[in-house]
């Protein structure tokens, strides 16, 4: 092969590499990080739920407080509908036992469904000894104190169960950015009501089925 023809190979396999440099960097650019994976809308749950409140248990070798916020275990199941909290990381919460045993949650309002009716799900005792709550940030800033949250309320984002819920934010800043996109408003800890919390597990749990 001539020169030139050595040349113009080593050329077209440069830009080769490069299309296929350009290509891989787009990809990894473009795939949602784990932490905001959430399945589809048309993903289904063909695991039964259950109704047994399994309290997972404080791991003093974990390195966080008693009453500290943690990682959700891959089988943890949502203490009021049976769900996998760990797969809705921007929706979860959670309740810290005195103990420090914790349950969890796909989402807030099913934080405070439990927190309202806990005898309806067999854990009227583990309600009583709640020493902490904790919401995901919406935003993905991590745990939040659950009483310290900002929620929204109303608007076009659907939970978990596919219908309204109530993501939550470390501030109102946070909380204002979503209203403004998302539409709804900002509401409080102590301003979720009787009546709103109804109307949320009408919209959510008459429609849900496992």
């Amino acid at each position: 092969m001539s020169p030139r023809g050595v040349q113009l190979l080593l050329i077209n396999a440069a830009a080769a590499s490069a299309l296929l440099a350009a290509a891989l960097l787009w990809q990894h650019a473009t795939r949602p990080h784990a932490d905001a994976f959430e399945p589809p809308e048309t993903d289904v749950c063909i695991v039964p739920a259950t109704r047994t409140n399994a309290v997972h248990p404080y791991d003093p070798a974990s390195g966080l407080g008693i009453h500290d916020a943690r990682p959700i275990p891959a089988d943890a199941r949502c203490a009021v509908c049976g769900m996998y909290p760990s797969r809705f990381p921007r929706w979860a919460a959670q309740l810290i036992l005195d103990d420090g045993g914790a349950l969890f949650f796909d989402s807030p309002v099913d934080l405070f469904l439990f927190l309202a009716e806990p005898e309806r799900f067999g854990a009227a005792r583990d309600a009583a000894r709640a020493a902490a709550l904790y919401v995901s940030d919406h935003a993905g800033r991590g745990w939040v104190d659950a009483r310290q949250a900002v929620f929204v309320t109303g608007s076009a984002a659907r939970g978990p169960m596919r219908g309204p819920d109530l993501p939550a934010f470390a501030d109102e800043a946070g909380a204002a950015a979503f209203v403004a996109e998302h539409g709804g408003r900002t509401v409080r800890f102590d301003g979720i009501d009787p009546p709103l919390l109804a109307s949320l597990r009408d919209q959510n749990h008459a429609r849900h089925t496992h």
